[in-house]
């Protein structure tokens, strides 16, 4: 169904494309202040596709690459001989509450000095663009579509022990410690227009990718000015035994509790009798 949606669009595009007939110079004005719904008096629209639906992690798992791609419909050609249109793609791993502590060292030891609890903070974050993101909107609607790490919003389940006017500091803690990890990252002009109207991204994944349904998000702008957002998703799941032991313990985790000690005391007590001195 993905396929044939995006091979569909490829096909119409290339039809219009086909199609379209030459702008004389008299109606030179008329489509310049059509720009604004495309050459085709329609409004611009767009699609995307995933190059895999799932990622499966083995216990050899390194990182992978996802390529994201798409087809633009009903774009205007002025604006895309000058370069007018930006895409931005982002993958989001699932949302996880996560608490930040802020510890400060008092008479030697490490006590903690304040503390933030935030929800829905993606569990990873990677993200694409045709060019820096300061260059493509506004800090203000970056912020309003939560586009790339400095204007991610982080929702707050409860307060903490900090006072509100600190808020931003933890969330910039949150952002500079998984982006060391290597679960943050953006990289810039890494969304290409093969075509005309056809794009690819591709993205790096980290080889401690979160397990769960990830959301795959695309924006479309013009001039600055935001269209269109399309989402797709894509699964990461465990393989083998890895997969097995976590399912049991996600379903049955008393049981999982209660086999986990005794198998704890009964791996003490061989070890104890096989190094046992005489």
């Amino acid at each position: 169904m993905r396929r044939r949606r995006f091979l569909g669009g490829v096909l119409a595009s290339v039809a219009c494309v086909a199609l379209a007939p030459p702008v004389a110079r008299g109606e030179e004005q008329l489509a310049q202040a059509a720009s604004a719904q495309g050459t085709t008096g329609l409004p611009e629209a767009f699609e995307i596709g995933l190059s895999t639906e799932e990622i499966v992690i083995a216990p050899d798992f390194s990182g992978a690459r996802l390529v994201i791609f798409g087809v633009l419909d009903n774009a205007d050609g002025r604006i895309l001989r000058q370069g007018g249109y930006d895409i931005v793609v982002a993958l989001e791993g699932p949302p996880v509450p996560i608490v930040v502590r802020e510890k400060e060292r008092t008479l030697g030891l490490w006590i903690n000095k304040g503390s933030e609890r935030f929800d829905t903070v993606p569990a990873s974050y990677s993200l694409a663009a045709t060019r820096r993101l300061t260059d493509i909107a506004s800090p203000q609607t970056l912020s309003q579509l939560s586009v790339g790490i400095e204007h991610l919003q982080m929702a707050k389940l409860q307060a903490g022990r900090s006072a509100l006017a600190n808020r931003d500091k933890y969330a910039e803690a949150v952002r500079r410690i998984r982006g060391t990890r290597g679960l943050f990252r953006e990289s810039f002009g890494t969304v290409e227009f093969v075509s005309a109207t056809l794009f690819r991204a591709e993205l790096a994944l980290p080889a401690d990718l979160p397990v769960g349904r990830h959301v795959a998000r695309a924006f479309l702008f013009r001039e600055g000015v935001f269209l269109r957002e399309r989402t797709d998703t894509l699964w990461v799941v465990k393989s083998g035994f890895e997969s097995t032991i976590s399912n049991f313990a996600h379903q049955h985790g008393a049981f999982y509790g209660i086999f986990a000690v005794f198998l704890g005391i009964a791996t003490g007590w061989l070890g104890r009798l096989m190094f046992k001195r005489d």
